[in-house]
């Protein structure tokens, strides 16, 4: 089973940390594929996404991002298929902490697809080291595969 990691970031963080867990998911012997701002025709017919996004400007989903999202929530498509866990960057001094987490979430579940655990949300403000903090997040998601 291949694990579609997708990562949207704007500064890099998201892509760190989904860099991080790609390795770390390789090492347990996972087979990965790992996409920095994924498209459309690439993943949509994958059965497992991880999803390492920041927020962007006022609670947007990065521009990396975006345009899969987009054309997701524009479709008729059916996605009970499609298993999913997010892992969340934002910062809390703002009220849209997390935001693109939260849309993301709506948009996978309104087309059916199932969220396997908690969604990580790493406040950057207080976490120093947001790599080893999603690595101590993963065995949760490690056990609903």
């Amino acid at each position: 089973m291949k694990i579609c990691i997708l990562s949207g970031s704007t500064l890099g963080t998201a892509e760190y940390v989904a860099e991080h867990l790609e390795d770390f998911l390789r090492k347990q012997g996972f087979s990965t594929a790992l996409f920095h701002g994924a498209q459309y025709d690439e993943v949509i017919n994958e059965p497992l996404w991880l999803i390492v996004t920041s927020t962007h400007g006022a609670g947007e989903i990065p521009d990396n991002l975006h345009p899969l999202f987009d054309q997701i929530m524009q479709s008729d498509l059916d996605l009970s298929y499609l298993r999913f866990a997010i892992v969340g960057l934002g910062n809390s001094d703002y009220d849209t902490f997390c935001y693109a987490t939260n849309h993301i979430e709506k948009i996978l579940t309104q087309k059916s697809a199932v969220k396997l655990c908690e969604t990580l949300k790493i406040d950057v403000l207080n976490v120093d080291d947001p790599e080893h903090y999603s690595e101590e997040w993963l065995p949760k998601f490690i056990q609903t595969l």
